[in-house]
């Protein structure tokens, strides 16, 4: 038996240069406003994380993986397909013409991208490890969530000062 959300597929929309978070906040308002969330299940800016040199220190940067598109995981109709090409800020579907043409599993699993959003397993006031990235090994507490980004805010003890650090939920593990 096949449900609903199995029937979405990702699709990739052209977005003006520098809009892709705008258009990503727009089309989830709209899908809000207009009742279609089960239609349209998700939209995505895939971002990768850069180690770039500032001042002289290293620093994390998440950089757009594919500047000026955004991903959308939604059942292909008339309506879903008015809603998102006529967004703010898209400029059109990719694909011949105006015929939008879906990703593949495999370009889908190439990309990174979890069909399933993983959820947070930490609480808030929660210790923490870090286990990826510029802060492995450091040893916090989880002061805030931030679901929708999957990300958590961790208060690091760096230089002997208290600092709160935001990592990405798979930077992490409970202790």
């Amino acid at each position: 038996m096949s449900t609903v959300a199995e029937e979405a597929k990702w699709y990739v929309v052209h977005t003006y240069s520098g809009y892709e978070n705008k258009v990503k906040a727009n089309i989830e308002k709209l899908v809000g406003n207009r009742g279609m969330q089960d239609q349209i299940f998700e939209v995505a800016v895939p971002l990768e994380d850069c180690v770039e040199d500032k001042n002289g220190k290293q620093v994390v940067v998440q950089r757009k993986v594919f500047p000026g598109y955004v991903l959308v995981n939604m059942i292909m109709n008339d309506n879903t397909w008015y809603v998102v090409r006529n967004t703010r800020g898209v400029t059109g579907f990719v694909g011949p013409g105006s015929k939008p043409v879906a990703l593949s599993e495999e370009e889908v699993n190439k990309l990174g991208i979890q069909l399933q959003k993983s959820k947070i397993d930490v609480e808030l006031g929660e210790t923490v490890q870090v286990i990826d990235g510029p802060f492995e090994g450091s040893v916090g507490n989880v002061t805030e969530i931030l679901e929708p980004t999957e990300t958590v805010i961790v208060t690091l003890s760096i230089f002997g000062r208290e600092t709160p650090v935001e990592l990405s939920s798979t930077q992490i593990k409970k202790i």
